[in-house]
């Protein structure tokens, strides 16, 4: 379950935020993921609610927000959020596309003590 090593991975994150910003403890942690990020939201709940114990996470809300696929027409130039797995452009039909969001996890905001 590669969800242990980036919960790791943010609660390092995590405690380097907090010590930059003297805090004692942070109360809420919010990410985006990306659909296309291969991980799977309740395995990153669960594993944060594991590892957070005993950290300066300890107590603190998780909230995982799920961020669609957005794609840039290389032919039309507008940018769409995918609604299905098709990757055609919504505006033009073309197939030209380039994925600009909806790949990757995104540490988005702390709230400290």
């Amino acid at each position: 379950m590669h969800e242990y090593s980036i919960v790791q991975s943010l609660m390092t994150q995590c405690e380097e935020q907090a010590k930059m910003r003297n805090a004692k403890k942070i109360t809420k942690v919010v990410v985006k993921i990306g659909i296309l990020s291969g991980v799977e939201i309740d395995l990153l709940t669960s594993a944060f609610d594991t590892f957070k114990e005993d950290s300066i996470c300890d107590g603190a809300e998780f909230i995982a927000n799920l961020q669609p696929i957005v794609v840039r027409c290389k032919d039309c130039e507008k940018e769409s959020e995918l609604k299905k797995f098709e990757y055609i452009c919504p505006k033009c039909g073309s197939k030209n596309l380039e994925i600009v969001d909806g790949e990757d996890m995104y540490l988005m905001s702390l709230e400290m003590e």
